[in-house]
């Protein structure tokens, strides 16, 4: 039987992927003419919200550059629990391991909300980083603020109490994502319980208790799932 000829994929509007790559914070600095041959090989995806970016086990080919939305990466257990490693917005990057080995994922990705991705092929980049010593560098900075991070989780699951890991938990999403108002910080980032859970080894029924305590205290205050940081000495003091 004769098979229909397939449709010729649209042709790549190479002036837009450059914009894409020019708006990377990693890639500051980075010399036309690299930019030009990472915009041939670059992929731009977008992202609906709950969609799946990767999950464990599939090939770690590319490195994801978010140009807009929210991804939370997360290991998930085979009784279903999850653990949520980060949460990454606009200009930061994930997956970023594959550079070095190529081995399978072994976290999950996925949209929080509509986003727009770039996927770079792992050696470009790789070879990009090894050829641009001051890309190395920032390339190194943030694994090892990620390094960082992940020790103090690591130290807050084994030595404190759930109190102190969720004011430690909410002042760092102050600081992250939170803007001055005449009641406190108020927290840019709309996060269920069960979301704050996962990031701190909890249930959503402790979290819950927990925050409610914290409102008693006024210590914050909390308007549907938008959190504002009261008494911000009180909550270091837990920590």
């Amino acid at each position: 039987m004769h098979q229909a000829a397939k449709e010729p994929a649209p042709p790549r509007d190479e002036r837009r992927v450059l914009w894409y790559l020019r708006k990377i914070p990693l890639l500051e600095g980075v010399g036309g003419e690299h930019l030009r041959a990472l915009a041939a090989v670059v992929e731009i995806k977008e992202f609906r919200r709950r969609q799946i970016v990767y999950l464990p086990g599939d090939p770690g080919e590319h490195v994801f550059f978010l140009q807009g939305g929210r991804v939370k990466c997360s290991k998930v257990s085979r009784d279903g629990k999850e653990l949520t490693l980060d949460y990454h917005g606009p200009g930061a990057f994930f997956g970023e391991l594959c550079v070095f080995a190529g081995a399978p994922r072994e976290e999950m990705a996925e949209a929080m909300k509509n986003a727009i991705v770039a996927l770079l092929p792992r050696e470009p980049l790789r070879d990009l980083i090894f050829a641009d010593p001051a890309l190395a560098f920032r390339f190194a900075q943030v694994l090892a603020q990620r390094r960082r991070s992940a020790e103090t989780r690591l130290e807050h699951f084994v030595f404190r109490d759930v109190h102190a890991k969720l004011a430690a938990l909410l002042l760092e999403l102050g600081r992250e994502y939170g803007h001055e108002t005449e009641d406190g910080i108020k927290v840019d980032l709309k996060i269920t319980h069960q979301e704050m859970a996962n990031l701190i080894g909890s249930t959503r029924e402790t979290i819950s208790l927990a925050l409610a305590s914290f409102r008693k205290r006024n210590l914050v205050n909390l308007l549907g799932r938008t959190v504002v940081l009261v008494d911000l000495e009180g909550l270091a003091a837990l920590c």
